[in-house]
């Protein structure tokens, strides 16, 4: 494990592996770096880093106002030193969750950066579908966030973290995938320390969940979209995004191809690591042409 610079005061902790082309992979809530774990041995050639996220596993947590902390924008700022900081050329970034927003923002800041984005949901165009009963009976533990009562019942109590992050691996999953105990008791025992389940919903404390993402979204004018290439990896057992919210990557993406994951839930590089490993290697080996430059799209 490495400590990367400090931005903002936060360090990041991340693992670094192999050499060739650079990708970078970015994990979700409620996870930590190890959640590409399976991906990471199928990536020999290339050169592999795995952070965790700002307020999570083993990076720095600090108590500070979330908008300005741990926002999309904050936490593209470390991933962006890091990625300066390691002189990363033609990356490739692969990311679900948070992570795919993060990796995102990251496309749209700083296009000259990368060579291409593999990402699970969630993606943008979901528009006011969000707040359907469907998907508000899923998405009601981002409210709960808002509140001082998450903390007040979980934060620094670990049967309160294990429990209620467990909910989370096991309904979110698919019919073939259930997490190990033993992976279960490393990322409760992460969350469980005092300040760390507090961090980790920062991100929705500072209005980066997919609620007020998605009720805010607008397509933008072709010029606006992203314009990195981008595979996005659909699950088709994510009680989150369901499969028909695919239909409108072609309104915010320039470039973009998507691939159904029948068999998956929403913990794509845990459930579908072959899948995962495969759209990586195939962005890599991609040739990187000539984008706008950074701050001209």
């Amino acid at each position: 494990m490495h400590f990367s610079d400090a931005t903002d005061g936060f360090r990041l902790a991340y693992d670094r592996i192999g050499q060739g082309p650079p990708v970078l992979l970015l994990h979700g809530w409620p996870g930590e770096r190890g959640d590409y774990r399976t991906v990471v041995p199928r990536l020999d050639g290339l050169e592999v880093i795995v952070p965790d996220l700002r307020g999570f596993g083993e990076s720095d947590k600090h108590l500070a106002d979330p908008a300005t902390a741990y926002s999309a924008a904050a936490q593209a700022r470390s991933l962006i030193a890091l990625i300066e900081e390691l002189d990363l050329d033609g990356l490739v970034i692969g990311g679900y969750d948070i992570g795919s927003r993060i990796a995102q923002a990251i496309a749209a800041a700083r296009p000259g950066l990368l060579r291409g984005l593999v990402v699970a949901p969630p993606l943008p165009g979901i528009g006011a579908r969000i707040l359907g009963a469907a998907a508000q009976r899923e998405f009601w533990y981002q409210s709960f966030h808002q509140l001082d009562l998450a903390e007040q019942l979980i934060d620094g109590r670990p049967d309160a973290v294990r429990a209620y992050l467990a909910y989370f691996w096991s309904h979110w999953s698919g019919p073939s995938f259930e997490l190990s105990d033993d992976a279960l008791s490393r990322v409760a025992g992460l969350y469980s320390a005092p300040g760390a389940f507090v961090a980790s919903i920062a991100w929705y404390r500072a209005g980066a969940g997919s609620v007020a993402r998605s009720l805010a979204e607008r397509a933008p004018e072709p010029g606006g979209r992203v314009h990195v290439p981008t595979t996005v990896l659909w699950p088709g057992h994510d009680p989150l995004f369901p499969a028909e919210w695919s239909d409108r990557l072609s309104d915010f993406f320039d470039q973009v191809r998507l691939r159904m994951l029948p068999s998956a839930g929403h913990f794509s590089p845990l459930e579908a690591p072959d899948a995962f490993a495969e759209e990586i290697r195939t962005a890599s080996a991609r040739p990187q042409v000539a984008r706008p430059s950074d701050g001209e799209h």
